[in-house]
């Protein structure tokens, strides 16, 4: 389970506790969160574009899935490297600006990239020959995916920044009242953009025009900071000097010192890691085994079988805060990680695409589920001006993984294929991972209950009250 907690992000307490039961209905979400809302909404589709485009690309220049593995890593190897100065970075500066500036440097970045690809797509090895295995990638092919990886790890520092920003910025453009419906909806349209329209919609850019995805994508960033530029207030965090020299040290020191004493909070992060660690060992090389395992050869169709979890995820999006209040927050987080059990297994054993699309369904609804229950935890109990901070550092535990993991994904297969055949090497790491989220699902059991949930939420009210008094 990638629990993406992506871009402005996703989440929903669940259940609310006593202390919430008897609050006034929430008023209207406002202007600036319909603003933030239609630029996710353009970011993430853009993003689910440059998801296919680079996976399709990768494997249009080589079969090795160590080589493939290496793109997704130095996308995912800065949430292991920068993620503790970003939330130092976000604790200082207006959050606003910080993810207007980080997208227009993604838009850049990724416009020259798509000019690359454009004037070197006619050098990329011949398909019938790359997958017999006779093809040697020309110099053309390399430095594309050299340039490749290079764009990843650029894209992945600026999105560290940018996505812990748009995280925190939530926080101030609704009200605590507001925090599961406007982080519900604005994740149902993150994950419809991200993985049900942008993905398909992909597959057939690249069938006109290999850069044409590209292309389109930084177009939708660039849009999405215009109207990340006309949000009106303040942004800047609260109760936290932005001014004087950076104690760089010392502030990443804080945020460590308050997530490694709560408990419950340091339990998510450290249980997030482990969940996303595996399923970046199965997913890694999703794009080889759609092709190899499930037989769909076209851009098209790569991009629908992964549309399952969009479709689950905007389904849970829609009944995350309902699931969770008739199973409890704590049950709910359970069921999340025990779907994951049975998802990976099935994906693992089938050879059937609307098996794959199906168990990506349900897997989509748990992602949602535990994201919907935690990541507005977090948005509620963590000081302001400790939330870029302690957000980053949680990311760092919970997202530093998944360069371990993409890595380990792909050196298992090249390792497993000479024993167990290409299929299955293919097949072994989605059975890995269901076997190992349920040492997952052990470990979670005394430690995720609802009553362990509420408590701290009733703390966080305790100990902001005398705060807003003073």
């Amino acid at each position: 389970m990638t629990t993406g907690e992506g871009e402005a992000t996703s989440d929903t307490v669940a259940a609310p506790s006593a202390g919430e039961s008897g609050r006034r209905r929430p008023g209207p979400l406002g202007a600036n969160y319909w603003k933030l809302f239609a630029s996710a909404t353009m970011t993430n589709l853009g993003d689910g574009l440059m998801g296919v485009a680079v996976l399709w690309l990768a494997s249009a220049i080589t079969r090795d899935p160590t080589a493939i593995a290496l793109v997704g890593l130095a996308s995912r190897l800065p949430w292991l490297v920068f993620s503790l100065p970003a939330g130092v970075i976000t604790d200082r500066y207006d959050r606003r600006v910080l993810v207007a500036a980080m997208d227009v440097v993604r838009v850049v970045l990724i416009a020259a990239f798509a000019l690359v690809v454009l004037s070197h797509q006619g050098g990329l090895p011949d398909p019938e020959a790359l997958e017999a295995g006779t093809a040697d990638p020309p110099a053309e092919a390399t430095l594309l995916l050299t340039l490749l990886c290079l764009l990843a790890l650029l894209l992945g520092c600026c999105e560290v920044v940018r996505d812990n920003s748009a995280q925190t910025l939530m926080a101030a453009v609704v009200s605590k009242g507001n925090l599961e419906r406007a982080n519900g909806r604005l994740w149902g349209a993150e994950t419809a953009m991200n993985n049900f329209v942008g993905p398909p919609l992909g597959g057939v850019l690249i069938a006109v025009a290999l850069a044409l995805p590209f292309f389109s994508s930084a177009g939708l960033l660039a849009a999405g900071v215009v109207l990340i530029v006309l949000l009106t207030g303040q942004f800047r965090p609260k109760g936290q000097s932005t001014t004087g020299r950076i104690r760089w040290r010392a502030e990443m020191a804080e945020g460590f010192t308050w997530l490694w004493r709560h408990r419950l909070l340091r339990t998510l992060a450290f249980l997030l890691g482990g969940m996303n660690m595996l399923s970046s060992i199965a997913f890694v090389l999703m794009v080889l085994f759609v092709q190899e395992v499930l037989g769909l050869f076209e851009g098209w169709q790569f991009g629908a079988v992964i549309t399952g979890i969009a479709v689950g995820a905007f389904i849970g999006s829609l009944t995350a805060d309902r699931i969770a209040t008739r199973l409890t927050s704590g049950t709910s987080l359970f069921a999340a990680i025990g779907v994951e059990v049975v998802t990976f297994t099935v994906i693992g054993l089938t050879s059937s695409p609307v098996v794959v699309w199906l168990a990506g369904v349900l897997s989509g609804v748990a992602i949602v589920l535990w994201n919907v229950i935690t990541v507005s935890l977090r948005q509620r109990i963590i000081p302001d001006q400790l939330l870029g901070r302690v957000n980053s550092l949680y990311r760092f535990f919970g997202w530093g993984t998944i360069s371990l993991g993409t890595l380990l994904g792909g050196v298992l297969v090249s390792a497993g294929e000479p024993f167990l055949g290409r299929e299955w090497a293919l097949r072994m790491p989605f059975l890995l991972a269901g076997a190992a989220y349920v040492v997952l699902l052990l470990l979670a059991l005394p430690r995720l209950t609802t009553a362990k949930i509420e408590a701290a939420q009733a703390a966080a009210e305790g100990a902001a009250a005398p705060a807003a008094s003073d």
